[in-house]
């Protein structure tokens, strides 16, 4: 190969990477120094969106409260913001058992939440039981991943960039 290709080939991956710098730049819902403030990403990122629970149960770890405590706060400073909790679990029982259990890891999140003071009117709630796994695999990690609670905005959150 010649020099003059290679440098052809060359100024060619950097018009690439420029352009997609460029993409991923316009996109991006982070500034700075982080996800915008009441953002979804500030959710996920800074507070946690997610709590997980034991096989078969739907009280609450400490961790779990440590969580939510941050949820609330941050509901507190934005709002306008209203989520709905879904709860889920694990690919062991039936579709009906694991509705239910679902269910009531759900309201377990909220319940929490509401005694933290937000209002009750501000979060919905959703069981999906087994059927929207985070992680594949039939193994402790992947169940465990699983058995979880979802704080999803659904609105008021500030638009990112």
């Amino acid at each position: 190969m010649s020099h003059s290709h290679f440098s052809w080939k060359l100024a060619g991956l950097g018009v690439v990477m420029l352009a997609l710098s460029a993409c991923a730049s316009s996109t991006a819902s982070t500034g700075p120094t982080g996800p915008v403030p009441g953002s979804v990403e500030d959710l996920v990122v800074n507070v946690g969106d997610r709590v997980f629970f034991d096989f078969d149960q739907y009280n609450l770890k400490s961790s779990s409260q440590a969580t939510l405590e941050r949820q609330a706060a941050w509901l507190k400073t934005y709002s306008g913001v209203t989520l709905t909790v879904e709860g889920h679990c694990d690919e062991r029982g039936t579709r009906e058992y694991n509705l239910a259990l679902g269910a009531r890891r759900a309201n377990a999140v909220k319940d929490y939440l509401v005694s933290l003071g937000v209002d009750p009117s501000r979060v919905t709630t959703i069981s999906y039981g087994k059927e929207r796994p985070a992680e594949l695999g039939s193994n402790e990690a992947a169940w465990a991943a699983n058995r979880r609670g979802v704080a999803v905005v659904t609105s008021g959150a500030v638009p990112s960039s």
